[in-house]
């Protein structure tokens, strides 16, 4: 299925400069077109429209160790809520790994650049005026939306 995530802002790289006004369209777990939002929902009539409060950029990369919880499922729900996709290999066992593969979560072995990319895997954060994370999507789905 075709979404189309839309925001005031969208950033391809947090460092980046920003588009306004803009939009992400996904297909699957990948990135299908970035761009200005009207141009974007206008290339893909009939898809579904998400549109975001806030800042809308790359999943980010969870670089410490993951947060308490009862289980690995949930360590790893934790990191989603951060707008994190991804986790460093040196911060997790086997159980973690084995929830974090599930989840569609990232295992790296080093940090890398986290970017938004036509043809790029789908893994968006959404993060609201005070910097706190408002959606997630890993893969393409979304994981988490704060309410």
């Amino acid at each position: 299925m075709l979404t189309i995530h839309a925001a005031d802002e969208v950033r391809t790289a947090w460092d980046g400069e920003p588009l306004r006004d803009a939009a992400v369209a996904v297909t699957g777990e990948r990135v299908t077109r970035v761009g200005p939002a009207e141009d974007v929902v206008r290339a893909f009539p009939g898809a579904r429209v998400r549109r975001w409060p806030g800042v809308l950029g790359p999943g980010r990369l969870h670089d410490g160790p993951l947060p308490d919880a009862p289980s690995p499922r949930e360590r790893v729900h934790a990191v989603l809520k951060l707008g994190a996709v991804a986790v460093l290999a040196e911060h997790v066992d086997a159980e973690l790994r084995a929830a974090a593969v599930r989840g569609g979560v990232l295992v790296l072995p080093a940090a890398r650049p986290a970017v938004l990319a036509e043809g790029g895997r789908a893994d968006l954060a959404v993060l609201g005026s005070g910097g706190a994370c408002l959606a997630t999507v890993c893969a393409g789905r979304l994981v988490h939306r704060r309410r």
